[in-house]
């Protein structure tokens, strides 16, 4: 592998003749070597690299799993060429290459040598918790085919003590959910704090009368609420107006009842954020959609709409229908 390292060397010179001093390129070789991030994702089977990939993949990284180590320099070749579109990705090689495993430190050297920005993120977990992981899912080692799984859990730790020394990164996933590490490898690795890491928050208000949204997580009914419907002056308008939302919050049973929403949801949305979830629908139901939905909704998103780890979006589903 050293031999081959150092003809790749001695190939990016050649464009400039003999006279050309050592570390100039061509713009051929430049195009050939420019910046690729790519994440090699290992360790123990077990240890969350599913969720790990899933992870790189809603970060808008172009990923593969399971690539043996041959493939990974070809597909390592292609990045380096600004025609292959690709400037950050993630690939996952593991023991379950069998015999294509072997070698994956020698085609990481190369992979260095050759120009790209590489990371070897290696997981791991204790021995008892992985083996509760097999013992849930009932899925067989890939080195305890035939013998007991615990036998496959320490053949590999021996196995892959070699890559765990060269891993950039060493992730202990003992004691975290699935969401929890990839809630990790979206802030820590992925390095940003963008839309696709915010929850979703949709606020879809209804009518009971044309049925509930099927695709709510969350729905409140507010049809105890003083309802306009009844009051001819009101009756055309909607939640938005300031006259209906006086009429509504008129009393105490408005100011009571938002006095027990809104702790709720500052206490449910950073628990939901902390335990990955991205989408979430509360639907807010009244008779007709058009008023005590409305206006309740506006206090919510009076309330959140400003959280930096919330995006908002509000649907007033039945407001166009019939009153």
């Amino acid at each position: 592998m050293a031999d081959a390292a150092s003809d790749t060397k001695l190939d990016r010179t050649a464009p400039g003749g003999p006279g050309k001093p050592q570390g100039e390129t061509s713009s051929e070789a430049r195009s050939a070597t420019r910046g690729v991030e790519l994440i090699v994702i290992t360790g123990y089977s077990g240890a969350g690299k599913s969720e790990a990939i899933a992870a790189f993949e809603d970060g808008g990284y172009f990923c593969v799993d399971n690539l043996p180590p041959r493939m990974i320099g070809s597909l390592g070749e292609l990045f380096r060429h600004a025609g292959s579109g690709v400037e950050r990705a993630a690939v996952v090689s593991d023991v379950r290459g069998g015999e294509y495993f072997e070698g994956l430190l020698a085609v990481l050297a190369d992979l260095e040598e050759g120009g790209l920005n590489l990371k070897v993120l290696f997981l791991e977990a204790d021995e008892e918790t992985l083996l509760h992981r097999y013992k849930e899912t009932r899925r067989r080692h890939p080195l305890a085919r035939s013998g007991r799984i615990v036998d496959g859990i320490r053949a590999e730790r021996a196995r892959l003590a070699p890559l765990r020394e060269r891993a950039d990164v060493v992730i202990d996933t003992t004691g975290l959910t699935g969401a929890a590490l990839r809630r990790r490898i979206a802030t820590e690795l992925i390095g940003r704090q963008t839309e696709e890491n915010r929850l979703a928050l949709t606020l879809v208000t209804f009518g009971f009368k044309n049925g509930p949204p099927r695709d709510a997580d969350l729905t409140l009914d507010v049809r105890f609420l003083p309802n306009p419907h009844y009051v001819d002056g009101l009756k055309p308008m909607t939640g938005h107006d300031p006259d209906v939302v006086e009429y509504i919050e008129s009393g105490t049973q408005a100011g009571e009842f938002y006095g027990h929403l809104m702790p709720l949801l500052e206490f449910l949305l950073p628990a939901y954020v902390a335990e990955g979830k991205q989408h979430l629908t509360i639907a807010i139901g009244c008779t007709g959609g058009r008023h005590r939905s409305i206006t309740v909704a506006d206090r919510i998103a009076e309330r959140i709409g400003d959280r930096d780890d919330v995006k908002l979006r509000i649907v007033h589903r039945d407001l166009d229908g019939s009153p």
